[in-house]
């Protein structure tokens, strides 16, 4: 059983930072999660993909976060972070890691960890 377990959610200001943390666990020793990365659901709206990251750290970031979010992760620690920087209220919302591995392949998700930005 595999589990991905978010930290460093909360509040900020507008223009500020946050820094997420994912961290997979369980019975990773035949797991290998090839792609790791957040996505976003804000009230009302659909969840979407923030950013992702290979294990080779190829990377791609949804157009309303590039040059504000970096994603890195640390294929040793089996954890994927985010770096948020100017941050804006329209930030907010709950953020989902997700991986990718396996065999067998398949989806895994976080439980979410709330952002919420201040104007």
């Amino acid at each position: 059983q595999v589990q991905l377990v978010e930290s460093g959610g909360g509040l900020a200001q507008a223009g500020g930072s946050l820094t997420l943390s994912c961290a997979a666990s369980g019975s990773m020793l035949r797991i290998r999660m090839d792609v790791m990365g957040w996505y976003r659901q804000a009230p009302g709206k659909q969840r979407e993909l923030v950013a992702r990251i290979t294990r080779g750290g190829s990377t791609n970031y949804a157009d309303f976060v590039k040059g504000r979010f970096t994603i890195s992760r640390d294929n040793a620690k089996n954890t994927v972070y985010l770096q948020m920087s100017s941050l804006k209220p329209e930030d907010t919302a709950v953020y989902y890691c997700n991986a990718f591995g396996g065999p067998p392949g398949r989806d895994y998700w976080g439980q979410g960890t709330q952002v919420t930005v201040s104007s």
